[in-house]
């Protein structure tokens, strides 16, 4: 049943977003020179004051202490080392707790914690999330922090390579649709 989901919901990124021919010559490019082991994680809030002086679109994996797809992801997925340096020189990666109790401020706008049975989420994930909570969901803004597609579910480094190089080439090109993407993507992963 999550394949089908998952499977629909990547088909829905294709209704929403192109590529960049670009992206489809980066696939195998980002296999070379890989080095760094680690995700330059960071909260939403040192995003957002980055974000006003150099601005980049942003890949948010919203999360909780207690998920286990969320702390599976976080060993395989976002420990591959294509998946790292990928988003660190294409995004910004933030970590969310979607349970955060600690206020979230950003310019004028605080968002609070909302108590809401056993657990409670944070105001800002719920917005992100259109009120759909489910761990892990990542979450693609704009550079402008508008949100372009949330994805609920773990992802393995295969099927979160292709998103994020087609969000992030979506703009240049829009008369390529993610079927075709998908189609002339080559993968870096050899087959196991």
């Amino acid at each position: 049943m999550n394949r089908i989901k998952n499977s629909l919901l990547v088909a829905l990124v294709a209704s929403f977003f192109t590529l960049t021919a670009t992206a489809q010559r980066d696939s195998t490019q980002v296999v070379e020179n890989v080095e760094q082991t680690e995700i330059n994680w960071m909260s939403f809030e040192e995003a957002f004051e980055l974000n006003k002086t150099a601005p980049k679109k942003w890949m948010v994996d919203v999360s909780t202490s207690w998920c286990g797809w969320c702390k599976k992801m976080d060993a395989s997925t976002f420990a591959d080392p294509i998946i790292t340096k990928y988003l660190n020189e294409n995004y910004y990666a933030i970590r969310l707790d979607g349970e955060e109790k600690a206020d979230i401020v950003l310019d004028d706008a605080t968002f609070k914690f909302v108590a809401n049975g056993r657990r409670g989420y944070n105001e800002l994930p719920a917005k992100l999330m259109a009120g759909k909570m489910s761990y892990p969901t990542i979450v693609f803004m704009s550079p402008e922090v508008q949100v372009y597609q949330s994805l609920p579910g773990y992802k393995t480094k295969e099927a979160l390579l292709p998103i994020l190089q087609f969000i992030n080439g979506f703009e240049a090109n829009p008369d390529v649709s993610w079927e075709q993407f998908n189609e002339a993507f080559t993968s870096p992963y050899t087959a196991e």
